[in-house]
């Protein structure tokens, strides 16, 4: 008897640095189109997964303890999807203004990774697979749309680093 093959899915991790509070003037756009946005993703083909904290969206989840940064994070079928739906719709409408929001930084902000079929995330798994392509640049541990890896790659779960490609967190 043959060993099935496992499934996977990619998860993503975004965060940015607010310009100004949410609540202000200056994010008022963004923060207006963040449920449509959501929507459209949640109904986009190939879409698994969000995070959401208990208020029913991610602005309010802390990510590397810095209230100045907010974290997007979702679950897709494979990059395919996800690129679908990253560059169409609103959510292009949204990439096109993120300098009005958003601070440029120089180290990446995103990351790409396969988790197996059903595995959710945490913040803290995001947080490692995010310093570890700001360390190594893109490895099959955390990649970019740019430079991916296949499924299966690395299959570690859970903040876990494959041996090997040793990242401190």
């Amino acid at each position: 008897m043959t060993e099935a093959t496992p499934a996977y899915e990619l998860a993503q991790v975004n965060i940015a640095r607010l310009k100004a509070p949410l609540d202000s003037p200056r994010l008022k756009g963004f923060v207006d189109n963040l449920d449509p946005v959501n929507a459209d993703a949640e109904a986009a083909d190939g879409f698994v997964w969000r995070l959401l904290s208990e208020n029913g969206d991610a602005t309010d989840i802390s990510v590397f303890d810095d209230p100045w940064l907010i974290v997007n994070m979702s679950v897709w079928r494979n990059t395919d999807a996800l690129t679908a739906y990253m560059y169409q719709g609103r959510h292009r409408e949204m990439l096109a203004r993120r300098r009005e929001w958003f601070a440029q930084v120089r180290e990446a902000m995103v990351t790409l990774w396969w988790v197996p079929e059903g595995h959710r995330p945490t913040v803290a798994e995001a947080e490692a697979r995010l310093l570890h392509l700001r360390a190594h640049g893109p490895t099959p541990y955390a990649f970019t749309l740019r430079t991916s890896f296949p499924p299966g790659a690395s299959d570690p779960v859970a903040g876990e680093v494959p041996e090997g490609l040793g990242c401190a967190v």
